[in-house]
């Protein structure tokens, strides 16, 4: 073999020389997500591994994001199994305070009725097949509506499940939405609401005894077992973690949960849901459908949390600030620090951060509560 043919076949094999624009519009995309995370501080513990991983597996030859690639791997053994997401949930429990949900249980209803947008949205992907030639059919439906609970393992856990060739789109929507909640929410807010009612104060709520927090974890995962089995897995793992952390007994087991096992998990299920972002599965006109449903689901969630809380008004004597339903969306704790910094724009003696806290924590077993009732309807 000849000098030049050495070479020639050296340029072959170069990124450069099998690079398709696909990929480097991908590549792009990436480095876009890297950017947001570290200049604009949006989700930057998820964003960061998803955009790192979502070169890697654009580029070209390597096939990292193969079946026996690295990514490859992570993605077969994590989330193909399920297994991130819900070790994700136990951390995501063992950081988790149930108390203002305890003290104040009614605020469980604005948790419930916050995961409106999950199921308008779902509608809306079954209509944009039926009338606009898009692929959504009922499991891509149910992956792409659960992205209006505002819980990334959720939507991650659904998805690979259910419409698992659309876990890129689906993970980077969700994810996204999260990191803009305080951009998203505060004008539906102020839309929703009177002068009157943002301005409304809310009594302190009722110590919570360590007691009361125990038993809590323990009964919400037999009321799960005996009346949504399909949902154990994710409200299990929950319940797990939150126990752990209100044992007072394990506290070594605890703060792994909550720093170690959590951050490890997130670093994995970044890389592996970053593996997806393949110009093939990404570039396509479903994305822009997942991204613009996944907002209209978001906006959805939170005016249905903010209504229904108003609509509480109506039956209640003690009157709650309906604002207070937006953070019924999940991503804790940002939604109830937006309804907290809205609240103190009319007063700033009003401290609603604590009252929000209850349908922010209820939002997370909420959607994991739908996804156990979207898994178990839809084979």
């Amino acid at each position: 073999m000849t000098f030049a043919e050495i070479l020639k076949q050296l340029v072959t094999t170069t990124g450069i020389a099998n690079m398709t624009w696909g990929q480097l519009i991908m590549i792009g995309v990436s480095l876009l997500l890297i950017w947001l995370a570290v200049k604009k501080g949006f989700e930057p513990l998820l964003l960061i591994p998803i955009g790192f991983g979502g070169i890697l597996s654009n580029i070209p030859v390597a096939d990292i994001a193969g079946a026996t690639g690295l990514l490859g791997l992570v993605y077969s053994f994590g989330i193909e199994s399920g297994v991130f997401p819900l070790l994700i949930f136990m951390g995501i429990g063992a950081m988790t305070d149930f108390g203002p949900l305890i003290a104040n249980p009614k605020t469980l209803l604005l948790g419930a009725a916050a995961q409106l947008g999950i199921f308008t949205s779902l509608i809306g992907a079954l209509l944009l097949t039926k009338y606009a030639g898009f692929d959504f059919y009922l499991k891509e439906a149910a992956s792409i509506g659960i992205i209006g609970g505002a819980d990334g393992p959720t939507a991650i856990y659904v998805t690979s499940r259910l419409a698992p060739h659309l876990l890129g789109a689906i993970a980077v929507a969700a994810y996204s939405y999260m990191a803009l909640v305080p951009i998203i929410q505060p004008p539906i807010i102020r839309a929703l609401t009177t002068k009157e009612e943002k301005l409304i104060r809310m009594k302190q709520l009722r110590p919570v005894s360590q007691t009361e927090k125990i038993i809590f974890p323990i009964v919400t995962l037999l009321l799960c077992i005996f009346l949504l089995p399909s949902a154990t897995p994710l409200i299990g793992s929950l319940m797990f973690g939150n126990l752990v952390r209100e044992a007072g007994v394990v506290e070594r087991l605890s703060k792994t949960l909550q720093n170690e096992l959590i951050n490890i998990v997130t670093i994995f299920l970044g890389l592996a849901v970053g593996s997806k972002l393949q110009s093939s599965q990404f570039l396509r006109v479903e994305t822009l459908g997942i991204m613009v449903l996944g907002l209209f689901a978001f906006a959805v969630g939170t005016a249905g949390g903010v209504l229904f809380g108003k609509l509480m008004n109506l039956f209640s004597k003690e009157k709650i600030n309906p604002m207070i339903g937006a953070a019924g969306v999940s991503a804790v704790p940002m939604a109830a620090r937006v309804v907290n910094k809205e609240g103190q724009k009319y007063d700033p003696q009003n401290y609603l951060l604590m009252h929000a806290m209850g349908p922010n924590v209820a939002g997370v077993i909420g959607s994991a509560v739908v996804a156990g009732v979207l898994l178990s309807l839809i084979k």
